[in-house]
């Protein structure tokens, strides 16, 4: 098995659809003789005869039969990886992007901005947990990993991570339900409810910190792990929550949010994650500068 070759299969392949021997080998233009010494080899490589003698002519036999049909499907594969790789070397490329589906909406788009509408590029999104997205990572079928939960670094981790955003941390909610004299922080978090982030985030672990230094027992309101529902829930006018502005962008600027108060011992971190590769995409390296 270890002789078959696609210049096997490409003179097999020849003879099947002529029929003789004479005729493939005009059509390849070489000689008869070397056809039938290929043929011969092929046929021993397989253990089977693939053609039978009917007269002048050579038809397939059902081993025969068998072995075209894979050969068609080995050239139409080979030409699908010569188109593809042809397409990516002068067409569009794409760069495969995992996000943490809790991970803000706007900070996702802010991101591939640059990216998108780009005749050259596609840009694919995939959201889901962070474990499944770093397997994806290791496997090469995503490029990069927007997160806020910064993967462990150790001597044996395979990944790559870099800072690419650090948000403030405010309380945000509707504009009648506070009068600007009471929007300070303290007041704020002793008297209203709160819809904060689940305590597995490292937001909430932040504002747990910070609710401690002050003393304060929060009243809760409700709690998500995704940034679109704390978003809904302050458009609601559940409570104060306590969100990057940069989740709530468009509510701000339209004044159906506004931000009572900045707190300024808070940030959230947004990391893009990558490994090393041999072979990297050209496109990561692209919008992280831009990043």
């Amino acid at each position: 098995m270890s002789s078959l070759n696609l210049h096997h299969l490409r003179l097999f392949r020849a003879v099947a659809r002529d029929g003789t021997l004479t005729g493939a080998a005009n059509a390849l233009n070489i000689s008869q003789s070397a056809v039938s010494t290929q043929i011969k080899a092929l046929e021993a490589a397989l253990g089977h005869d693939l053609f039978e003698r009917r007269g002048r002519n050579l038809v397939l036999s059902e081993a025969g039969r068998i072995a075209l049909d894979h050969a068609e499907e080995i050239f139409r594969a080979a030409e699908n990886l010569t188109a593809t790789l042809q397409r990516a070397e002068t067409k569009r490329r794409a760069l495969r992007i995992g996000a943490l589906a809790t991970l803000s909406r706007n900070f996702q788009i802010s991101f591939v901005a640059p990216l998108v509408g780009r005749d050259d590029v596609e840009v694919i999104l995939r959201s889901g947990t962070q474990d499944v997205l770093l397997r994806n990572l290791e496997a090469q079928s995503l490029d990069i990993v927007l997160t806020n939960l910064i993967p462990a670094r150790d001597a044996s981790s395979p990944f790559l991570v870099r800072n690419i955003a650090d948000q403030p941390v405010s309380l945000i909610g509707t504009p009648d339900r506070l009068p600007d004299s009471l929007c300070n922080v303290r007041h704020i978090l002793k008297t209203e409810p709160l819809v904060l982030p689940t305590p597995e985030t490292s937001l909430r672990a932040g504002f747990d910190a910070l609710l401690e230094r002050l003393g304060i027992v929060p009243r809760i309101a409700a709690e998500a792990d995704d940034m679109a529902m704390l978003r809904l829930l302050a458009r609601a006018d559940a409570g104060v929550a306590v969100i990057p502005p940069i989740v709530v962008q468009d509510e701000l600027e339209a004044g159906r949010l506004v931000e009572y108060a900045r707190l300024s011992d808070i940030r959230e971190t947004f990391a893009a994650v990558t490994i090393s590769r041999k072979f990297p995409n050209p496109l990561v390296s692209e919008v992280l500068s831009l990043a």
